[in-house]
């Protein structure tokens, strides 16, 4: 008696653990577009964070010159691959118009 209890205690909690339900939603897709555009966010609330905590005194000005360049550099490298990317669809959107008409 039991080893049954414990069989369907044990069964029970593997369906519970296993179960995969018949609709999943797996969220909104995202493009390499929408990921720069979230990075650049979060690469320009690091600037606007350092450059509180260095008007704040917390930094010295090496290490404020070190970071603020070095988020510069990702911030624009960030931002040519936007450009990029965003011209790159616009070609192949214009290539699709004049093969539809």
């Amino acid at each position: 008696m039991i080893l049954l209890i414990c069989a369907l205690v044990a069964a029970s909690a593997l369906f519970y653990i296993f179960y995969l339900p018949g609709k999943l939603h797996f969220g909104v897709e995202k493009t390499r577009v929408s990921y720069l555009r979230e990075r650049q966010e979060a690469v320009y609330e690091n600037l606007r964070d350092l450059n509180f905590e260095y008007k704040a005194g917390k930094l010295p000005d090496a290490d404020y010159q070190s970071l603020k360049s070095s988020l510069e550099e990702e911030a624009a490298t960030i931002l040519a691959e936007i450009a990029r990317l965003e011209k790159a669809g616009a070609h192949s959107l214009r290539g699709e118009k004049g093969a539809r008409i």
